[in-house]
């Protein structure tokens, strides 16, 4: 990373645009463990505020930023309940945007990498909520309260969207918004990436949802796209 020349605050206030002199573009989030990383990036300081460096390659929704989606419903202080938190990474960036009046409830089915992700990430922020459960059972939640503003699914199965759509007629609220990765070859090796995301908004579109916007997630992942859509109710 060269010397940052330029930066760029949103409209949430938590998180910003890095141009340095080679006019390459960063994302940042303020940091809300201060002096710790998660996975290994970055920490720089920009007028007496911190900032964790958010990799596009190890996050979709920091992709999708910088493949140009037009409004990132994740702000500060929304309720967000994930699906898939994985070890964490994209929930931390997630945490440092909604800060301490919002919550996330994330949702992760493996012991083994929920493990990972309550040592490294939710043992130390006080907005995430683990819940330790696949989100076809999502039912059977625990520690879950209220309707929320934003439900964001990234989950490799063939019924991705079928249970992104199940989680949110339970839990999100009307006139909310989904944020769903589309991972085209855990739904269909052989057909086109394009007809399969197409499908997936159709299923949305069937269920009461609105596509605001579909974005593709290349070069930082392949056969990837990002879907934001909002809830009818």
């Amino acid at each position: 990373m060269n010397h940052l020349s330029i930066y760029k605050k949103f409209d949430n206030g938590s998180f910003i645009m890095l141009i340095d002199n080679s006019k390459e573009r960063y994302l940042a989030t303020q940091n809300l463990d201060l002096q710790k990383s998660v996975y290994g990036e970055k920490i720089i300081k920009l007028e007496d505020v911190e900032y964790r460096i958010w990799e596009p390659f190890r996050s979709k929704l920091a992709a999708a930023i910088l493949r140009n989606l037009e409004e990132n419903p994740i702000k500060e202080s929304s309720s967000v309940l994930y699906l898939g938190a994985s070890t964490g990474t994209t929930v931390s960036h997630v945490s440092d945007i909604v800060g301490s009046k919002g919550v996330i409830f994330a949702v992760e089915p493996s012991a083994r990498v929920a493990r990972e992700f309550l040592e490294n990430v939710a043992s130390r922020r006080k907005n995430i909520i683990p819940i330790l459960m696949d989100a076809r059972n999502y039912l059977q939640y625990y520690s879950y309260y209220g309707l929320v503003d934003v439900v964001y699914s990234d989950i490799a199965q063939p019924d991705q969207t079928e249970i992104a759509i199940n989680n949110c007629k339970s839990y999100l609220k009307g006139g909310g918004h989904l944020v769903i990765i589309i991972k085209t070859r855990s739904i269909d090796v052989l057909m086109d990436p394009k007809v399969v995301t197409k499908n997936e908004a159709k299923k949305l579109e069937k269920n009461n949802f609105e596509i605001l916007q579909i974005v593709d997630l290349e070069p930082f992942d392949k056969d990837h796209s990002l879907i934001h859509a909002k809830y009818m109710g």
